[in-house]
């Protein structure tokens, strides 16, 4: 039984796993002793955010804690100094050495390989994590080898964000470092987001613990929902027919190939979406309210309107943190479109070091600034009737969004362009009525996810506000039916969250 509060690198420690569940159960139970104190609540949920990381990603944890360290310091030295001069040279120096530490788990291989392949070079990159913790610990990492720590994309992103609104005047410190760690490892989201501002989470480390009935029964509806999503739809399709086909785009035909489109269009939202769903209501729970981090993006009828609903946090993150500090729309048409560009293209890099999410990333930017110039030369205008029109622009926006994932899923651009070829000159329409028999069950999860995305908002909230209204015992048999239906459903091993990876 020991076993399971050590780290396993092939078992990390997930939202879809039962032995989360065994783990957030023994966390509410230690809970319910000391929520009442916000002292003690903090350095509670501190310590088991810090332990929770270790077992999702190890000895990375020490990042996390450089990362803690480093920020509160640069964070409260900004905010006691009155000199233009040395604020800006901290602020910078969070950003320098925080993007240092993401770029070199992330993109050191990436310009390794430019590097090597210019300069006709045979450089090697070597873990120096690991060397330094095999040379203090006597462990035996391997050095060779560099393994991007979970969640590092997310916490950095955080911490960056904590030292900017300090300096440009929109965040007071935390009272000491201990509340600080508390921000930057909140478990709920630590490790996928949504990526939480501390003008938002920092106020309330400060507030007492606060959850009503609605809230809780609206709690309660998200983990179950986002696990529906995750393990009912996104794992089922992936297993039996996405990772498929994307293995092996000539293997399928052309019709094979966009429904596996189409598939890793909803299972990417399921699986994402799915995963901030559990992180709010766990959050909920324990008496903090995190962001909304999607609204249904594909009913967008534009791919600026996608923005604003496609990740949020992330989306606002770039908004507010790098195409305003770009200069955004301040300096004229031309250098507003570059700054929509310039902006993709490093989201699309933080997904990670590859030309394919750079062409995503490039896509995105163009198609930003080319909504931007069209709204600019034909200015909206409402009009009764729009209907056929606003069903027209959501299926182009979405059209051109799924065509985008291809860059962001396949496994190169080699598969990329087999894949593209199978669709426009291999389509084979005379087999489409066996492939609808051959995979009906992960087409009906397709049709039934995509279905399920689509349907009204308003019903949606009356879902919630009817499940929150049910008797305990109620709840209880539907949590206890999903549950059932989960395990029938999940496939032999547990399916990782997509943007663990990132």
């Amino acid at each position: 039984m020991w076993q399971w509060f050590v780290y396993k690198e092939n078992e990390p420690l997930i939202f879809s796993a039962a032995i989360f569940w065994v783990f957030f159960g023994v966390v509410l139970l230690g809970y319910q002793f000391i929520y009442q104190n916000n002292r003690a609540r903090s350095l509670y949920l501190m310590a088991v955010s810090m332990y929770f990381y270790y077992l999702s990603g190890g000895y990375f944890f020490t990042l996390l804690i450089l990362s803690t360290i480093i920020d509160y310091h640069i964070g409260k030295k900004i905010y006691e100094s009155d000199n233009p001069v040395l604020r800006k040279r901290l602020v910078t120096a969070s950003v320098v050495i925080n993007l240092a530490i993401l770029g070199y788990f992330k993109y050191t291989y990436f310009l390794t390989d430019i590097i090597n392949q210019l300069a006709g070079t045979d450089f090697q990159a070597t873990n120096l994590l690991a060397v330094i913790t095999n040379q203090l610990a006597g462990t035996s990492f391997d050095i060779d080898n560099i393994i991007l720590p979970v969640g590092i994309s997310f916490y950095t992103f955080q911490t960056i964000s904590y030292s900017i609104d300090i300096y440009r005047g929109n965040l007071k410190p935390v009272n000491d470092i201990w509340d600080f760690a508390f921000f930057v490892s909140f478990f709920p989201q630590l490790v996928a987001g949504p990526i939480v501002r501390a003008s938002d989470f920092v106020p309330q480390i400060y507030k007492p613990y606060n959850l009503n009935q609605e809230e809780f029964g609206h709690a309660v509806f998200l983990i179950i929902n986002g696990l529906i999503k995750k393990i009912f739809i996104s794992d089922y399709i992936s297993i039996n027919f996405v990772d498929r086909v994307f293995e092996s785009p000539l293997t399928y035909s052309g019709f094979e190939n966009l429904m596996a489109v189409y598939g890793y269009s909803i299972q990417i939202y399921c699986d994402f979406s799915g995963y901030s769903d559990v992180a709010i209501g766990l959050a909920l729970l324990l008496g903090y309210r995190l962001p909304l981090n999607f609204n249904s993006p594909y009913k967008a009828q534009n791919i600026t309107d996608f923005w604003r609903r496609w990740h949020i946090s992330l989306s606002s993150w770039l908004r507010d943190y790098l195409y305003i500090s770009l200069g955004g729309n301040r300096k004229g048409k031309v250098r507003t479109y570059i700054n929509l560009l310039l902006t993709m293209l490093l989201g699309g890099l933080w997904h990670g070091a590859h030309v394919r999410f750079i062409i995503w990333g490039a896509l995105h930017g163009i198609a930003l600034a080319v909504h931007k110039m069209w709204m600019e030369a034909f200015p909206a205008k409402k009009t009764e009737g729009e209907t056929g029109a606003a069903l027209w622009s959501s299926l182009l926006t979405f059209h051109f969004v799924a065509f985008c994932w291809i860059f962001f899923r396949a496994a190169d651009m080699q598969a990329v362009g087999d894949m593209l070829s199978q669709i426009a000159f291999n389509f084979q329409p005379e087999i489409i009525a066996a492939a609808l028999g051959a995979y009906y069950k992960p087409f009906l999860l397709i049709a039934f996810g995509f279905a399920a995305h689509l349907l009204p908002r308003s019903f949606k909230t009356s879902l919630s506000v009817r499940f929150t209204a049910l008797p305990d015992l109620t709840k209880a048999i539907i949590i206890a039916f999903v549950a059932l239906l989960l395990f029938q459903m999940k496939t032999a091993a547990v399916q990782p969250f997509i943007y663990f990876q990132f």
